[in-house]
């Protein structure tokens, strides 16, 4: 493994350039970054599955500052706005979330109090999917989709990868991450694992099981550690890049 980990850290060192995410290289913190908003970014994040291209045609096309709009302008604002799997009323309803959400407080206070208990990535981002069904009960496909669901098990689930994706942007910080919160330890940040990251993983020698879940996505943190226990996730963006330009 030791030749995988100069690899991988010369990778992590040539990519970690500010315009390393650009208009011809694009990104979804692209977007993320003009704002530097957590709420912003959870939104961008969200929204970050599919083409890239479309993801940010997509994002680019959302009022932001609707984030602090009434309910009333939402529904007159997004009411053509559909992505994917959502449809214009998860698109409303999404926003509504995060509206009421605001109000009370900032994502990292709901995330810090799963998190602070035992140090646990999954316990904050189930306080967050708490919070967020406690101030809206609207379901949909599209919408739980959209979000999540609150997860008890590590086996034959979801890897939740756009969740561990937006914590990686919040808690990390230098040229690409944003770094915007500052209560939660990036050690112990998850591998926000995707198609790209899981075959490099595979082929790479990084992760053993095949399957492709949350347990998939401890492992290959796991492994990452070992190579730097303070910083793991530090690697995630270069590895999602060599799989993106089938380099790997």
């Amino acid at each position: 493994m030791l030749e995988v980990k100069k690899r991988l850290d010369a990778e992590v060192k040539n990519r970690n350039k500010f315009d390393e995410v650009s208009e011809d290289n694009p990104d979804p913190i692209l977007i993320a970054r003009k704002y530097k908003n957590e709420y912003v970014s959870l939104v961008c994040a969200f929204f970050a599955y599919g083409n890239v291209k479309q993801i940010i045609k997509f994002l680019s096309s959302l009022d932001m500052s609707l984030l602090d709009a009434s309910e009333d302008l939402i529904r007159e604002k997004l009411s053509s706005h559909y992505y994917r799997f959502q449809n214009h009323e998860d698109v409303i309803q999404f926003f509504i979330t995060l509206v009421r959400l605001k109000k009370e407080g900032s994502l990292e206070k709901f995330f810090l109090k799963g998190y602070k208990q035992n140090s646990d990535i999954v316990d904050g981002i189930n306080a967050v999917l708490e919070k967020m069904h406690s101030v809206n009960s609207y379901k949909s496909r599209g919408y739980q989709f959209l979000i999540g669901k609150i997860t008890t098990k590590r086996k034959g689930v979801g890897a939740l990868k756009r969740w561990n994706m937006y914590l990686r942007w919040m808690v990390r910080k230098d040229n690409i991450d944003m770094g915007l919160w500052s209560g939660v330890d990036k050690k112990d940040l998850l591998l926000p694992l995707d198609t790209h990251t899981f075959n490099v993983g595979l082929k790479l020698g990084l992760l053993k099981r095949k399957t492709y879940d949350l347990e998939s996505a401890y492992q290959m943190t796991q492994t990452l550690r070992s190579f730097d226990e303070d910083d793991p996730i530090k690697y995630d963006f270069a590895i999602y890049r060599l799989g993106q330009s089938k380099e790997v």
